[in-house]
């Protein structure tokens, strides 16, 4: 059994809403509303949904990039959202970030050789010189870049290959885990197939250990060991990947498999109706947030918030009225 590398525990993350001259706090907006989930050491979660639903703010919460409002994320052991600064510090070079767009985050201005070697300098990993070119050449060679690629610029490259700058600036520190928001989507789907192919066979050759966030259901199940299906900031369904594509339990999970394009027609299923629009995260709905769009809602369903419970193995799902039980 693999230890378990990251833990989040009721993470909440609200945004005030302010108005007027002295821009007094008049609301707040709910993007993530108590989320909890464990990563394995070695192994892939995908948080998807739709936009809107918290996965991006989870991810960036949980490497404190934003201060959460509550909860916990243990690193390791170590609780991340009470770390002092010299803590935190050394924790940054074990917990990286693969951003979505290939085409902003990386600096124009800077060669590829400095925008690796700056993470290094950064964190004071020590290398200098030549020692220091000899490691960005081997971060070229293990994203299948060029060794040539090293004193170009940003503009120079294709998105794909700028993705794989992203990645060898997240590996260039010796990274534990890796959180990637939606690294593929901004990509041709042919470039898509060789990313996701490379960030597997990263995994398996340094032992890291994925947060996977993506709206794609393809891409999900191609990269993930287990899948949190998130909806206005909680999650509603969340188990391994096989679980949860082969054996969907809630409403909205079902309705979002159903939606995914396939090029099968013995894969397509009818799609339950879903009506109306996601809720405003500032006011969301009593209850269960899904209630207003699902089309098995009861009293209990508007009433109460329904917690994750088993519905088999280590699949857990937020609706009791789908598991066949008592509502709350």
């Amino acid at each position: 059994m693999s230890r378990e590398l990251l833990t989040v525990e009721n993470l909440v993350m609200h945004f005030p809403v302010r108005q007027g001259v002295f821009a007094r706090a008049v609301g707040a907006v709910r993007a993530v509303d108590g989320v909890s989930f464990t990563i394995p050491s070695g192994t892939t979660l995908s948080l998807v949904g739709e936009s809107g639903s918290g996965k991006t703010t989870t991810g960036r919460a949980v490497l404190r990039l934003i201060e959460p409002t509550a909860g916990t994320v243990l690193f390791d052991g170590v609780d991340v959202t009470r770390a002092d600064k010299a803590t935190l510090r050394g924790l940054r070079k074990r917990m990286q970030l693969i951003f979505q767009d290939p085409y902003g985050s990386l600096n124009p201005r800077m060669t590829v050789a400095s925008v690796l070697s700056e993470a290094m300098a950064a964190h004071g990993l020590g290398r200098r010189g030549a020692a220091r070119r000899g490691r960005v050449m081997e971060l070229l060679e293990l994203v299948g870049l060029p060794p040539e690629a090293a004193d170009r610029y940003p503009h120079e490259f294709s998105g794909g290959q700028r993705q794989r700058i992203g990645i060898a600036r997240a590996l260039a520190v010796e990274p534990d885990l890796i959180v990637a928001d939606e690294p593929v989507s901004a990509l041709d789907v042919s470039i898509q197939a060789q990313i996701l192919n490379l960030l597997r066979d990263l995994q398996q050759r340094l032992s890291l250990t994925y947060l996977f966030i993506g709206h794609d259901l393809s891409v999900v199940r191609h990269i993930s060991d287990h899948v949190a299906v998130m909806y206005l900031g909680r999650i509603v369904e969340v188990g391994p990947a096989e679980a949860v594509f082969d054996r969907p339990t809630h409403p909205y999970t079902q309705a979002l498999l159903a939606a995914a394009p396939s090029a099968d027609p013995r894969a397509r299923t009818e799609r339950p109706a879903l009506g109306g629009d996601v809720p405003s995260p500032v006011n969301p709905p009593p209850g269960c947030a899904f209630h207003p769009r699902c089309p098995r809602a009861t009293d209990a369903c508007r009433r109460s918030v329904p917690a994750l419970a088993a519905a088999d193995g280590a699949h857990r799902v937020a609706c009791p009225v789908a598991l066949g039980r008592e509502p709350f």
